[in-house]
C-alpha cells in the first residue's frame, strides 16, 4: 500500500465517529494499513479516515457493478 492521504472530508468523518463506531471499522482494517497503524506510523483518525474512503470506493464499486448485472438480466 502506498502512502495515501486521506481527503479533508473523511478526516472530519473519522473524528465523528462514536468509539463503537471506530471501533467496528477498526475491526474491519486489515493489512498494511493495520499493520502501519499497530506500529505506530500513522494516526489513528487517519487510519480510519482510510479506512471510510477504501469502503467507500468499494461500495461504489460494488454498486456499478450490481447495476451492470441488474441491466444484464433485465430486473
Amino acid at each position: 500500500m502506498k502512502k495515501k492521504i486521506p481527503s479533508e472530508e473523511y478526516l472530519l468523518k473519522a473524528q465523528k465517529l462514536t468509539k463503537i463506531q471506530a471501533e467496528q471499522l477498526y475491526s474491519r482494517m486489515g493489512g498494511k494499513l493495520e499493520r502501519r497503524l499497530e506500529a505506530q506510523k500513522i494516526h489513528p483518525i487517519t487510519a480510519l479516515a482510510i479506512q471510510l474512503e477504501k469502503e467507500d470506493e468499494d461500495l461504489k464499486e460494488w454498486r456499478e457493478k450490481f447495476a451492470e448485472l441488474k441491466a444484464i438480466h433485465g430486473r
